[in-house]
């Protein structure tokens, strides 16, 4: 699609669209929620730090398009404690529209609808990708057996069709993969479909070369090239919502084998690598950017659910406790969360704009200077 402009140039562009959308989409599930529950929205923003441009509309609330692409905020009118705020300010506030003044019902469908819009949005990509290019079709037939592989003595062919693993359906070539790379040396049953028959065979995944210290399994297969059916839009509705629930939880189960070492910490990607397979994607076509801008949407949706204080999830914690005991947490127990919360993230962001730049296209231009 945009494989007629140079590298550089495509990955910052296609970057800011991926980036700039999902982030709209997400802070626009909180403007709407705000309006809804009556709540006066002061500024809705997007990036950080000095104001391209900004504009104020009839309601009052500011829009703003900001210099640092790195995300966005929604300024709900009374969001700041109110015991912080002059006699001025606290004289200005609308009554009936402040934040603070709404239930925590309110409060909290305000919060998560941020989340939930990212959701919707990778609904309705998965939806538009299947009922104009088609729902990926035999994705776990084998294409391929490498001599010598754990699937060969297991007695796999190619154009077998792969069923499910130790039980466990599989549908996606990916889903495959994450199973049998933290089984190295355990057997697995294969069951699978042959010229119309279904059978069970037995495999004991190998250890994929140069991951002798923290052994990743490797069957030794290749899939085959995945055909595509389009769907009717009711069907592709209904199979955009399946393939968000099927991403979440693979997301889910990825990140649970990083915090158990079953999978290494390496794969944790920040904004560079987003930049980067952005970029990559672009170059491919719309198809290849629409469904990374879907997966992207999901994790987002996902990330700001976690229980982290400055999350979204960690406002809705927060909301929790509130309801049990009946009054807020105590402001010093939050500001105590909020800190940590900040400290965790910026760990993190750290953590994984390390490996983007070590482990990334960064990493390798450094490498190649030096070799």
């Amino acid at each position: 699609m945009l494989d007629f402009i140079p590298d550089f140039p495509r990955t910052i562009l296609a970057f800011l669209v991926v980036l700039g959308v999902l982030v709209f989409i997400h802070e626009l599930g909180h403007y709407l929620a705000a309006r809804w529950r009556g709540v006066h929205v002061d500024a809705f923003a997007i990036g950080f730090g000095r104001a391209i441009t900004s504009w104020t509309d009839r309601r009052g609330t500011e829009w703003r398009l900001a210099w640092i692409p790195l995300g966005g905020y929604v300024k709900l009118h009374g969001q700041a404690d109110l015991g912080e705020l002059s006699a001025e300010d606290k004289a200005k506030l609308r009554p009936g529209q402040t934040f603070h003044d709404k239930p925590v019902r309110d409060r909290a469908i305000v919060v998560v609808a941020g989340p939930v819009a990212n959701f919707l949005l990778a609904i309705l990509l998965f939806a538009g990708l299947f009922a104009f290019h088609g729902q990926p079709v035999g994705q776990t037939a084998i294409g391929a057996v490498a001599p010598g592989s754990a699937a060969e003595r297991a007695g796999l062919l190619a154009g077998d069709e792969i069923i499910s693993l130790d039980g466990n359906r599989v549908t996606r070539f990916d889903q495959l993969q994450r199973y049998i790379q933290p089984r190295a040396g355990q057997e697995v049953a294969v069951a699978l479909t042959r010229e119309g028959r279904e059978m069970v065979l037995r495999a004991t995944p190998g250890i994929r070369p140069g991951s002798e210290a923290a052994p990743l399994g490797v069957l030794g297969v290749q899939g085959s090239a995945v055909r595509f059916e389009p769907m009717d839009p009711l069907s592709a509705l209904a199979a955009g919502a399946a393939q968000t629930l099927d991403v979440s939880s693979q997301t889910m189960v990825g990140i649970w084998e990083m915090l158990t070492g079953q999978r290494s910490a390496r794969d944790l990607g920040g904004p560079i690598k987003i930049a980067e397979v952005s970029g990559e994607a672009a170059s491919l076509g719309i198809v290849p950017l629409v469904n990374l801008m879907a997966l992207l949407s999901v994790s987002l949706g996902l990330l700001n659910l976690f229980p982290v204080p400055l999350l979204d999830g960690g406002h809705l914690l927060f909301y929790a406790i509130e309801a049990v005991r009946g009054r807020p947490l105590p402001a010093r127990a939050q500001e105590y969360g909020f800190r940590a919360g900040f400290a965790l993230l910026i760990g993190l962001f750290v953590f994984a704009t390390w490996n983007d730049i070590a482990h990334g296209a960064i990493g390798r231009w450094v490498a190649g200077l030096v070799s």
